[in-house]
């Protein structure tokens, strides 16, 4: 990546009471715009979450127009880096949450776990005394994840609850440990499980990006690579490009190995979707396979041009 064409990619979530959040949408996605931004960001009555691209001075800009808003003062943001647009549009959406737990009376700017930093996320996650749960859904769950955590094996955080009162007990389980990808998800299931008797719930602040970050590899207790949503598909210690792509018909990740196997044919189809495309299905996406490598072909032409 040379200087001139890096953009940056900017993740936020804040839980914060924003009763006025359909009002702060029309001037918000005009200042994007405005800047040159693409991406999303949804505001909800419970706070702001996103994901946006763009150049050094815009996103600056951006953070510093959120942050002028005193309820977003203490923003948090995380940073990845890439030449490539990941976004092709600038929304701002209004939703009922900014991540979809399905339970509106949840509420983590009214009661929230403990926030645990990644240098003492070890300690913790290592009592035997504590369940570590990731509240990630399945998929992400099977490319990495930590030491001893369990899997609810939810395909939809929606289903986290059901998982919750079907496998935990607040009498029994008196320590939880909950983790994702950025923070925002444990953050709310933290809240989720103390309005359901839990006493001692953590989450891990930052999420396993800020872990990767920040712990040294040599100490860490993480297994395997991130999923990340966005070019990157995957992510190891120290934000190091992961070994996963995406399958370009269904989108589920898949690794080196998964391309040997029978059921894996480029841009057609992969172990995870093969069963589930019919005959017509598969003349479709022979289709859109073709028309991209053309699409491709022709972009790198210009550029070769150029």
């Amino acid at each position: 990546m040379t200087p001139e064409n890096i953009l940056v990619v900017a993740a936020l979530y804040k839980f914060v009471s924003l009763p006025d959040y359909i009002e702060l949408q029309p001037p918000l996605l005009s200042f994007c715009q405005e800047q040159g931004i693409k991406g999303t960001i949804l505001l909800a009555k419970e706070g702001i979450n996103g994901t946006i691209a763009g150049s050094r001075q815009a996103i600056d800009a951006v953070l510093a127009f959120l942050r002028g808003d005193t309820r977003l003062a203490d923003l948090e943001h995380k940073e990845s880096y890439t030449d490539t647009p990941p976004f092709e549009r600038m929304k701002v959406r209004l939703k009922r949450e900014i991540v979809t737990l399905g339970i509106l009376e949840v509420d983590p700017n009214e009661k929230v776990g403990t926030y645990v930093n990644p240098q003492e996320w070890n300690d913790l996650i290592s009592d035997p005394q504590v369940i570590v749960i990731d509240t990630r859904n399945d998929y992400e769950v099977s490319i990495g994840t930590f030491k001893r955590a369990e899997n609810p094996q939810t395909q939809i955080f929606r289903k986290f609850p059901e998982y919750v009162s079907k496998n935990l007990d607040p009498k029994k389980d008196k320590k939880v440990a909950l983790f994702c990808t950025g923070g925002i998800r444990c953050e709310k299931a933290s809240s989720y499980m103390m309005t359901q008797g839990f006493e001692e719930v953590y989450h891990l602040k930052g999420g396993i990006l800020k872990y990767l970050e920040e712990v040294p590899s040599e100490e860490s207790l993480w297994e395997g690579e991130c999923f990340v949503f966005d070019e990157r598909v995957t992510v190891r210690h120290g934000f190091e490009e992961g070994s996963y792509e995406l399958c370009f018909c269904c989108g589920h990740p898949i690794a080196e190995d998964d391309k040997t196997l029978p059921k894996y044919e480029e841009g057609i189809s992969c172990p995870h979707c093969f069963d589930s495309l019919t005959k017509e299905k598969r003349v479709r996406q022979q289709e859109k396979w073709k028309q991209y490598r053309l699409n491709k072909l022709t972009v790198n032409s210009k550029e070769t041009d150029h």
